[in-house]
Formats: C-alpha cells, structure tokens, sequence
C-alpha cells in the first residue's frame, strides 16, 4: 500500500524539495550539536546574562536560535552569525552525504524534475556540503534559513513557498522530503505533498500522524520511485 502511494506521490510530483539535516546529511554528525549548542549559548550570555542562562539549558542549536529574538536584534544578529560559522565548520567534518540521498538526488534531477533544498540550516552550509561532495550540478536552488528571521524557519512554509516560486513550480506540483514533524507541518501549510524520512525508528509514527502523504526509511526508496515514475 505505501508503495503504491508513493509511486502516486512520485508520478504527482514535478518539484523535489529536500530538507538538508536528515535526509541529504547529518549536520552534526561530526561536531556534536550539544558542543554547538553550548557555544551559542556563551554567545547569549555575553549580551543577556539571563538569557544565556536560559540557552545554557538547551542542548540543539536551532532551539538557541528560536531563543535568540527574546534577547533583541543584537542577540538576533550575533547567534544567527556564529551559528552560520558553526554549521558551515560542521558540514566540512559530517561525513559522506546520508545512504541512499545523492541516488535521491540524481533520480530527481535526471527525470526532468526541478530540484530545490530547504533547510532551517544557512544556505552557506548548504551550499558548502554540496560543493564538498560534487552536488551542487543536482540541485536548481538552495533555501537556507532567512537569515535574522528565525520565525520564518519551518514549520513556517515560507522556505518551501519560496523554492516553489523559484523554480516554477505550483505548490501542489511539489513533494517535500523531511525528515522532522515541522517538515510535515509546513508541506501542509504550503499546500505540497510530503514524504516523511523516518531515519529513526520512533519517527516513523510521529511523521505519520502529522499526516505525511508517504513514510519511507531509507531514501534509496525515494531514489527508486523517481526513477520508476518519469517525469
């Protein structure tokens, strides 16, 4: 049954919209996120000593992030930088790209499918792992964060609004590929189709029930129904 739907997904599907940490590479795989985390947070307390307290209590670099506007545009501007250096340090040592996603990626690209990443991650790191590994000739745009507006992050849709308007695609005419319930949650604010990546085995109840079209556990999969469903 989820095969068949997610040939029907695939056959529906004229953009492939990515998310990055997960189903393309594990961000942190390299540099742990909590050591990432704990740096930000130094970062915090220099300008709002209790804030950075309230920081030194999280231990994933984007919630420090979501903190950041609590402590005004000059905390705003001082994490999204150095968390963008972060990440970017973080991609060079994160290891090959995840099993199964540069099949993913060539499947999509080969068919005739426009190609987009969208991540809460900077564009930077993006486009720095892309390069690191020959990718960048696969995909058509990359969507970082907006930088200095956390709230635009997913489960906000305006990263996935965005790459659609950039690659000509209508909404409903795009799949995005997440591997989180925030990516399910602004595919459906965004009005695309979702494929959930449960690369963990609890997620793939938490992807369901946040009502991903599809859910796979290794992206060959996806590789597979692109490839079988030519654009």
């Amino acid at each position: 049954m989820e095969s068949s739907k997610l040939a029907e997904i695939a056959g529906a599907t004229s953009g492939v919209l990515f998310d990055f940490d997960g189903p393309i590479c594990d961000v942190f795989a390299g540099r742990p996120a909590p050591v990432v985390a704990r740096e930000l947070s130094e970062v915090v307390a220099r300008h709002d000593a209790a804030l950075g307290d309230r920081a030194g209590l999280v231990d994933d670099p984007m919630e420090i992030l979501r903190l950041a506007p609590q402590g005004g545009e000059p905390v705003i501007r001082a994490i999204e930088e150095s968390l963008t250096k972060a990440e970017v340090s973080a991609v060079k040592v994160a290891g090959p790209p995840v099993p199964g996603s540069v099949a993913a990626l060539e499947a999509a690209h080969s068919s005739g499918r426009k190609v987009a990443i969208v991540s809460n991650n900077s564009t930077a790191c993006v486009r720095a792992f892309l390069m690191l590994h020959g990718l960048r000739h696969l995909v058509h745009e990359v969507i970082g964060r907006a930088a200095y507006w956390p709230d635009l992050m997913k489960p906000d849709p305006h990263s996935l609004l965005l790459a659609a308007a950039r690659l000509h695609v209508l909404p409903h005419h795009c799949t995005l590929i997440g591997d989180s319930v925030t990516d399910i949650e602004a595919a459906h604010t965004a009005g695309t189709m979702s494929i959930g990546f449960a690369n963990k085995s609890h997620k793939a109840l938490a992807l369901a029930a946040a009502g991903a079209d599809a859910v796979v556990t290794d992206m060959a999969t996806v590789a597979g129904a692109l490839t079988s469903s030519l654009r």
